[in-house]
């Protein structure tokens, strides 16, 4: 059903002059489908650095200025928490507020808070510089927030029949923010200081705004009755906020933990630690086109990418201290291939929840349009930023009282959880479809004889 009604639509945008589907009666992109690429390209790089480049310097930083790994963690969980409630309220309020102008506010409202938390060094300790951390970092998440909401429904509605191909691509360049942030941070850090890193990544972002509201195409939408409410309380849609959730409280983890367990353990500077967060992203970005492909090509797939993925991720965090109960010696290249895994089995589970939330809409009665998109996209960013808050506010209290090996390990818990319930849920879907289709055959069988006789006789 979901299926059908997005070929419709795509028929219908054709109709109207509006993009059609990647997959539609031309292969071939159009002159806007180009430029929404390109935004949103521009807003998954700019972000992601924003985000990572935090990760090699900012813990330590921290801990001059009087902040324990707990706290560390809880402004890392902070900016998530932030993002999880703004996700909700924008995504509800998209058609009102207008996704081009949500988009562009928010870069700008990023691209200004990051300029801001590179002056952050200049506060005295304790206290004060703790608390303007939190401020400046829940500004940023107000950004965030609004920007990328904004940025999966226009992908949404340009390219309705290849959502997770299209997800998955631009998840190259959110791999590219995150290859390409931590060792920038690292690197300018160590060169210039602490300002550098922030000031030159926060006026890039500005830049981009006005770059984007000349390229980016206006989306209007009529609102519609449907809630998050609704959607959220469908049994599918439960369970793959579960798997959103988890994903992002593993890869949360991270933040604030590894590059000190990285800098204890192997004795790197810090300059070199963003390189090792390379294994994750390049895995990640490179894999995420072809997973999104699959994804949308072989549609029956979905299912088991995502028990898979989940099942998968659970056992690298399991391997990444490696946890103390397997008595093996922590590497650096076996720290690095472990991430590489990671990377790909995040990408397995993270692209095909989208559309798998998006097409359980649509089965369900929801109106296809903008305003259905943003409460996807706002219910998609919520449950990451919720997991991205739970996962290093937990990981930091974990990481200072049990050790990153045992954390880690307790850590893909969560991926663990959403891979087996999720694996349950499809199983029993499974069955209960096939045992009501045996059903109906026999008297389907029954009434075809009946027919067949009366029509002898």
């Amino acid at each position: 059903m979901g299926s059908r009604e997005a070929e419709g639509a795509d028929s219908e945008q054709a109709a109207d002059g509006t993009p059609g589907a990647l997959g539609g009666e031309s292969r071939r992109l159009t002159r806007e489908q180009l430029f929404t690429m390109a935004a949103t390209a521009s807003i998954n790089f700019s972000s992601m650095i924003c985000y990572s480049i935090l990760g090699p310097f900012f813990p330590s930083e921290a801990e001059k200025k009087g902040a324990s790994n707990t706290i560390v963690g809880l402004i890392f969980g902070c900016f998530a928490l932030v993002n999880f409630l703004s996700s909700l309220i924008l995504g509800n309020y998209i058609t009102h507020i207008g996704a081009k102008f949500m988009f562009l506010a928010g870069m700008f409202v990023s691209g200004c808070v990051t300029i801001l938390f590179g002056m952050l060094d200049k506060v005295p300790s304790g206290p004060v510089f703790i608390g303007l951390c939190f401020l400046v970092r829940a500004m940023d998440a107000v950004g965030f927030a609004a920007a990328m909401t904004a940025s999966f429904s226009i992908v949404a509605k340009a390219f309705p029949n290849n959502i997770a191909t299209v997800l998955g691509s631009l998840e190259i360049f959110t791999g590219l923010g995150l290859v390409l942030g931590p060792p920038l941070g690292g690197f300018l850090y160590q060169t210039f200081g602490y300002e550098v890193p922030f000031i030159t990544v926060g006026c890039v972002v500005l830049v981009l705004v006005p770059v984007n509201m000349c390229v980016l195409s206006k989306y209007d939408s009529v609102p519609s009755k449907d809630s998050f409410w609704k959607l959220i309380l469908l049994p599918k849609v439960l369970l793959l906020c579960l798997t959103i959730f988890s994903l992002s409280a593993c890869l949360g983890f991270l933040d604030p933990t590894m590059s000190l367990f990285i800098l204890k353990k192997f004795r790197l500077p810090a300059g070199y630690v963003g390189l090792v967060f390379l294994g994750l992203a390049l895995s990640y970005s490179l894999s995420s086109p072809l997973l999104g492909l699959l994804s949308d090509k072989l549609p029956y797939l979905r299912k088991w990418l995502l028990v898979s993925g989940g099942l998968m991720t659970a056992l690298c965090f399991f391997m990444l201290g490696p946890a103390p109960v397997l008595h093996i010696e922590s590497q650096l290249w076996m720290f690095v291939l472990v991430l590489v895994l990671v990377g790909f089995s995040l990408g397995m589970s993270a692209i095909p929840v989208f559309p798998e939330i998006l097409q359980c809409a649509y089965e369900n009665g929801f109106e296809e349009g903008l305003s259905l998109l943003g409460l996807v996209s706002g219910l998609f960013n919520a449950m990451w930023s919720l997991g991205a808050f739970a996962g290093p506010t937990l990981g930091g209290f974990l990481n200072e009282k049990l050790g990153f090996e045992w954390a880690s390990a307790i850590q893909g818990g969560w991926a663990l959880l959403s891979g087996l319930a999720t694996g349950i849920f499809y199983i029993a879907e499974a069955t209960k479809r096939s045992s009501s289709s045996s059903l109906q055959n026999p008297s389907g069988t029954n009434e075809e004889r009946t027919h067949l006789m009366s029509s002898e006789s």
